[in-house]
């Protein structure tokens, strides 16, 4: 394992990143950044290619080859490194310096559009031009399944897939295990029995404390309802940005442990039948001139700012889940019964409601309200950036959201529950929302038509398309004795 390790982000310069990696005895230098959907790319180069003139110049890189990216013609791309980001990767032979990258266009030299945390750094420049606020926190609280094993194949003639988790409730029965020996959280109980039910509690640990060496602040870590392996790791609130830069590292180490140990980590939100699907809920708060603007005297602790800026969220939150929760499995979390937040309502503590002002201390910091709709399938940078857009939308045109909903919504009478807006059912009805309703995305030029045509494009062709071709398998079970 390399040497492991990070530069305090903020104040960082360039002299600091290079001193650093001489310090740390980094012989590789690896530069990464985001593609659309979300997935971390990387390439690797001798340390030699960290001088001062790379924070300027950039590296060149093929954007025809990555998803929702540039066409072959205009394929050439810049990538420039952020100094603040530098961190030695812990899962690496050798010692290797990782910074992350912003895209630009190698004849402009201008931000490029569908760069992911371009998004996020304009949304928090857009902020400081409105007046409401100078920084947005955002705390993220993304689930995921451990799981031993995964297998899946789609062809002509068949489809299928199979996980398996020593957790797994399936498994009380199985032999394989040399022994059986008993302990499998039921389902919907993995919420959170001490080990030995609780048999991933040291992967849980290494996993929090490498975040802790890699300069994520690291809070707490615990199993998740569902059996078969659900589990969360929290770290502490970060800037709309670097919380997406964070996030991206907790994913990178979780994956990476749990293959140390043999298994394999999944941040898709619902891998199994009948039970949890992991969700990714997302505490945020706006301040100005270091005060906590959604801090207040109103209901639950909180401003008027607050209100209005859940009104903004409540209205678009069609729209919002076309960026939020952003694949078609997203959807088959998004169902009642699952403490899933399908109801667009706003309460004190309460989670069924999809947006939840956390209880805490009567300290003004603390005041925030949790969004608790999005999943961790979704891309960081975005869903930081809009729901920020929705809020501040909502503050500047005060929108009201109502009255709280403090009750169960899971249990309101049908009559009641029929004038409580719900969730969409699908990825392509979330993306139908976002095609009507995406003005509010494009002020102070934060998202582009170009990004959104191109994201509601590429989901509709690559995911909504290429699944309504498929047959499921639960099909045969329904369908072919017709």
């Amino acid at each position: 394992m390399a040497s492991e390790g990070t530069l305090h982000p903020e104040g960082t310069s360039v002299d600091d990143v290079i001193s650093f990696a001489k310090d740390r005895g980094c012989t590789m230098l690896d530069i990464r950044f985001m593609d659309l959907p979300g997935l971390w790319q990387h390439y690797t180069f001798p340390i030699r290619k960290l001088e001062a003139e790379l924070f300027e110049e950039g590296l060149p890189f093929d954007g025809s080859s990555l998803r929702g990216w540039k066409t072959i013609n205009e394929s050439d791309m810049l990538v420039i490194p952020d100094a603040q980001t530098a961190f030695i990767d812990p899962f690496m032979k050798e010692p290797t310096l990782v910074l992350i990258g912003n895209i630009v266009d190698p004849i402009e030299r201008t931000a490029y559009g569908r760069c992911p945390r371009q998004v996020a750094l304009r949304a928090e420049q857009y902020l400081k031009s409105t007046g409401i606020g100078d920084t947005v926190y955002f705390g993220p609280e993304a689930e995921f399944f451990i799981f031993d094993d995964v297998r899946f194949r789609q062809t002509t003639n068949m489809g299928y897939y199979e996980v398996d988790s020593i957790e797994g409730s399936w498994n009380t029965d199985r032999r394989e295990e040399g022994g059986n020996l008993g302990y499998k959280p039921r389902t919907k109980q993995g919420y959170f029995p001490v080990p030995p039910m609780d048999s991933l509690h040291d992967i849980r640990t290494e996993m929090l404390l490498t975040l802790g060496q890699l300069g994520c602040v690291p809070e707490l870590h615990h199993h998740e309802v569902a059996s078969g392996g659900q589990c969360e790791l929290s770290i502490r609130f970060n800037t709309l940005t670097r919380c997406g830069d964070q996030l991206m590292m907790y994913k990178h180490v979780v994956k990476n442990v749990a293959r140390k140990y043999g298994k394999t980590a999944t941040f898709m939100p619902k891998p199994l039948y009948g039970d949890n699907g992991s969700g990714m809920h997302c505490h945020s708060s706006i301040w100005k001139n270091g005060k906590n603007q959604y801090a207040g005297d109103g209901y639950a602790g909180l401003s008027k700012t607050a209100i209005y800026a859940i009104g903004g969220v409540l209205k678009h939150a069609a729209a919002l889940c076309a960026i939020t929760n952003p694949t078609t499995n997203s959807y088959h979390r998004l169902v009642p019964g699952y403490e899933a937040p399908v109801n667009l309502a706003y309460s004190s503590r309460n989670r069924s409601a999809c947006v939840r002002i956390p209880l805490t201390k009567d300290e003004a910091a603390a005041k925030r309200f949790e969004y608790r709709c999005p999943d961790p399938s979704s891309n960081p940078y975005l869903t930081f950036a809009a729901i920020t857009m929705a809020a501040l939308d909502g503050i500047q045109n005060k929108i009201d959201p109502g009255q709280p909903m403090d009750k169960d919504l899971y249990d309101l009478p049908p009559e009641e529950l029929k004038n409580i807006p719900q969730t969409p059912g699908s990825l392509e009805e979330s993306l139908r929302a976002l095609e009507k309703d995406h003005e509010f995305l494009l002020k102070g030029d934060v998202f582009s038509k170009d990004i959104i045509e191109e994201w509601i494009g590429y989901k509709m062709k690559n995911e909504v398309q290429a699944m309504r071709l498929r047959p499921h398998p639960h099909e045969f079970e329904l369908y072919f004795d017709i």
